[in-house]
């Protein structure tokens, strides 16, 4: 997600070229285009780092969703299947949480006196 489509995204928003998006909530085409950059290139890049997992794939959840459901909700499957792949690896990443091995996994053992909702939201 990051290299493919958040960092193509990335760099055309600070390009300052003009920005033609899917604006599904209302918010404008630019703040639509800001929020899935956001989701692909940083929250990508955090996943990749293990940190803030499930934050993270929360908002790449909401991206795919969209993508899927509403901005091709008309094509064809093949078109919505990568979308579709994405979105059900980021509901298990949120449901799993960080690996062993992640940033977070050393900053909860850094700090092990968190209640345990706020480990979760951010694991």
């Amino acid at each position: 997600m990051f290299l493919g489509h958040g960092l193509g995204k990335f760099q055309k928003l600070i390009s300052g070229a003009e920005i033609k998006f899917l604006d599904p909530f209302g918010l404008g085409a630019t703040t639509s285009f800001s929020l899935a950059v956001f989701s692909e290139f940083f929250a990508s890049s955090l996943i990749i780092f293990g940190l803030f997992t499930r934050f993270s794939s929360l908002t790449l959840i909401v991206t795919m969703a969209v993508a899927a459901f509403i901005a091709h909700s008309d094509d064809p499957f093949g078109t919505k299947e990568k979308s579709l792949l994405f979105l059900v690896s980021y509901i298990l990443l949120f449901l799993t949480g960080p690996g062993k091995y992640s940033l977070q996994t050393l900053i909860n053992k850094k700090f092990n006196k968190f209640n345990e909702w706020i480990k979760f939201i951010l694991g």
